[in-house]
C-alpha cells in the first residue's frame, strides 16, 4: 500500500513539474513602449500580468513623441502604450502596427502640482497670482501632457505672462522631476504621478478641469514586431482585464 501511495505521489509531482514546465515552455517577454506618465500604473500591472499570464513584461519609459521616432527606426519596441490616441494612429496609417489591435487603455488627467503643502490651492489661482519664478511643463511636442498644458495657459489668457518662467522637460516625467527638485516652484503633471487610492501622495495641487483642454486619450497598439508574439497579445487583452482596470483607475485616471 505505501509503495502505491509512493509511485501515486511521484506522479503527481511529475505531472505537476510538467504543467510548470509547459508554462515556461509558452511564456514569453513582451518590449514595450510606455508613455512616461503611465509609469507607476504599468509597475503594478506588470507584476500581476507576470503572476497571472507567466508572460515578462519589459519596459522603456519616455516621451511618446520620441518613441514615434525610435519605432520609425527600428527600436525593437513590441507594444506601444501612448500618452496620445493621435501616434498611435499615426503609425497605424504608416503600417507600422498590427490592425486592429489600437484601443484607448486609459484617458489621463492633468494636474497643476508644487511639492510644498499650501502652495497651489484647489482652483489654480496661484497661476494668475504669477508670484512663482518658474513653471515646469513638458516639451509639448513630444508630450501631449505638456500640449495639454500650454491649451490650459492659453484659455486661461495666461500663455504670454507664463512663457518667461516656463522650465520645459523632455517628459512629463522630467516635467514632474524639475516640481519635485524644488528647480520650479510648481509644474503641470500628470495626475498619476502624484496620485494614488484617491488622495494625493504629497504636495498640493489642482486637478485641472476637462474642458480646459482637449481630453488625453492614451491608446495602446501591437506594433509590427509584435504581430507573433504571444506575450504582446495577452497583454493587451490584460490591459482591458477588471484588474488592471483597479490598477488604472486607482492612479486617477478616467476609463
Amino acid at each position: 500500500m505505501r509503495a502505491t501511495v509512493l509511485r501515486l505521489t511521484l506522479n503527481s509531482l511529475a505531472i505537476t513539474v510538467a504543467a510548470l514546465s509547459a508554462t515556461r515552455a509558452w511564456a514569453n517577454e513582451v518590449q514595450v513602449a510606455v508613455a512616461a506618465n503611465f509609469t507607476a500604473p504599468i509597475q503594478a500591472i506588470a507584476k500581476d500580468f507576470e503572476k497571472d499570464t507567466g508572460h515578462t513584461l519589459v519596459a522603456s519609459f519616455g516621451a511618446t513623441g520620441q518613441f514615434y521616432t525610435q519605432i520609425k527606426n527600428g527600436a525593437p519596441f513590441e507594444v506601444f502604450l501612448a500618452a496620445d490616441d493621435t501616434t498611435p494612429a499615426r503609425l497605424e496609417r504608416e503600417n507600422e502596427t498590427v490592425k486592429g489591435s489600437r484601443f484607448t487603455y486609459a484617458v489621463g488627467t492633468l494636474a497643476l502640482w508644487s511639492a510644498k503643502d499650501g502652495y497651489v490651492d484647489d482652483k489654480g489661482q496661484v497661476l494668475k497670482d504669477n508670484t512663482y519664478n518658474h513653471l515646469s511643463i513638458a516639451n509639448p511636442k513630444a508630450a501631449p501632457y505638456g500640449l495639454a498644458a500650454t491649451q490650459v495657459l492659453d484659455k486661461l489668457g495666461l500663455t504670454a505672462a507664463t512663457q518667461p518662467k516656463i522650465v520645459e522637460g523632455q517628459s512629463i516625467a522630467q516635467a514632474y522631476q524639475f516640481v519635485q527638485t524644488g528647480n520650479a516652484e510648481l509644474g503641470f503633471v500628470a495626475l498619476s504621478q502624484i496620485y494614488k487610492d484617491g488622495k494625493l501622495t504629497g504636495g498640493s495641487a489642482w486637478i485641472v478641469p476637462a474642458n480646459l483642454h482637449e481630453p488625453i486619450k492614451q491608446d495602446a497598439v501591437i506594433l509590427n514586431k509584435g504581430k507573433d508574439n504571444a506575450a504582446a497579445k495577452a497583454l493587451m487583452e490584460y490591459l482591458k482585464s477588471p484588474k488592471a482596470a483597479a490598477v488604472i483607475k486607482s492612479f486617477g485616471y478616467q476609463l
